[in-house]
């Protein structure tokens, strides 16, 4: 729906005023799967992603904190680790997004992720998986700082013995992925327009051949739709981060409570 709701040039057919709407017209029209096409490789990415993510962020988190505040908790330390892990996770995840969204656009030529992948890659070059990666890192590092302070803050005030408490850490998971995703949202469409490509938006404004770089995109964006074209599916990015971070937060938190105890019952 966010990937819809971004474009920047619609085909009439695929015009939405609001989520709801949107959901509603996609699978009466298209049927009730197609809201979850390319799902598959964002499955297959977000794994490994995750793994190094959440890795590179605790072990940077405590040898920051250990220098910046002896031990304490740092929001210095917090955003730091969360812009680094960003690196690493969006290295693995940029290609994934690249396939999920073209599969996403209205009328979308590909039949599948390999035909997608296979087709990206000899019409447009390797470097097509990576041409929104300076993009993405602009707004994921700004999102992770904001994110990681957020939910580190969050933390601070609904539990701040840090115990492993489901309830707080949805709540903060769900209230940092918010603040961030719409801080962030005028990146996101930019990062949108670069993945996608959308043929009709650049004719429309004179674009041959493929948008690079992510000043030409907030140029176009603004030819294109004005301020308001950089907030083009807000609520639908906020709607999708609330749950998604709730659920990364609280599932991160249940294993590092799990392994930690079952270390400490070996020891003991």
């Amino acid at each position: 729906l966010q990937t819809r709701m971004q474009s920047l040039q619609p085909d009439p057919k695929a015009q939405y005023r609001s989520v709801y709407e949107a959901l509603k017209k996609i699978v009466l029209t298209e049927g009730i799967w197609r809201p979850l096409r390319g799902i598959n490789v964002t499955m297959l990415g977000a794994g490994p992603a995750h793994a190094m993510y959440f890795a590179c962020y605790e072990k940077m988190k405590k040898s920051l904190s250990d220098a910046l505040q002896h031990g304490g908790n740092s929001h210095l330390a917090n955003g730091i680790a969360g812009s680094v892990a960003t690196l690493l996770h969006d290295a693995v995840m940029n290609p994934a997004e690249v396939v999920k969204q073209r599969m996403q656009m209205f009328n979308s030529p590909y039949k599948s992720v390999l035909a997608c992948v296979r087709t990206v890659h000899t019409t447009e070059g390797f470097g097509a998986f990576y041409r929104s990666y300076t993009t993405q890192l602009t707004m994921n590092v700004p999102f992770q700082a904001i994110h990681f302070i957020t939910y580190e803050f969050m933390q601070e005030q609904i539990n701040p013995h840090r115990d492993y408490n489901p309830r707080s850490h949805i709540i903060s998971g769900a209230v940092a992925g918010a603040v961030a995703a719409a801080a962030t949202t005028p990146l996101d469409v930019c990062k949108t327009l670069l993945n996608t490509q959308e043929n009709v938006a650049l004719s429309s404004v004179n674009i041959t051949g493929h948008l690079s770089g992510m000043m030409n995109a907030f140029k176009t964006v603004y030819q294109l739709g004005g301020i308001a074209g950089y907030f083009r599916g807000v609520q639908a990015r906020v709607i999708y981060q609330m749950p998604s971070t709730a659920i990364a937060w609280s599932v991160y938190e249940f294993f590092k409570y799990f392994l930690t105890k079952h270390k400490l019952e070996r020891r003991t």
